[in-house]
């Protein structure tokens, strides 16, 4: 039999206070990146940062987003939504600021991909398409920054 935290992490049977317990989790990472766009987007400098500057702005709204959709899951599932948030990295470094997102998005990212794989363990189809269509954003965050940096899109298929 496996334990409870191999079960947590490969997606299989959990309960729905797990479920409860992780959305908030994520709730929490939701928090964090919206203060971390809304605050980059309005302190990045230089000429090079103003069209991800707007981008970001426009992620805070899409970040809000998520976290009405996911608080309003873990109150259908019965649970209270948190009011905690994860802490936000700042920098006086523009690129520091944009990895330091890269960083959380590719977290969550993460995150929800196998919180889709839990829901359906645990029959919460419905649950699993909202986390979907917010994973399709965040993969955009992802990207957005990415580009931003100069680099690829990292592969966060692996742990």
């Amino acid at each position: 039999m496996a334990d409870k935290s191999t079960a947590r992490e490969s997606g299989k049977a959990i309960t729905r206070d797990e479920l409860i317990a992780l959305l908030n989790e994520d709730l929490s990472r939701e928090y964090q990146a919206i203060i971390a766009y809304v605050v980059y987007s309005q302190v990045l400098k230089g000429a090079e940062y103003m069209s991800i500057a707007k981008e970001l702005e426009v992620h805070a709204g899409e970040e809000l987003a998520h976290a009405l959709t996911i608080a309003g899951q873990i109150d259908y599932l019965g649970g209270q939504p948190t009011v905690t948030v994860k802490p936000v990295k700042t920098s006086e470094k523009a690129e520091d600021m944009l990895r330091f997102d890269l960083e959380n998005e590719n977290d969550t990212i993460r995150a929800y991909r196998e919180r889709v794989r839990q829901c359906e363990a645990l029959g919460e189809y419905a649950i699993a398409e909202h986390i979907r269509e917010i994973l399709i954003d965040e993969q955009e965050h992802q990207t957005d920054l990415a580009t931003a940096l100069g680099i690829d899109a990292p592969d966060v298929s692996r742990s």
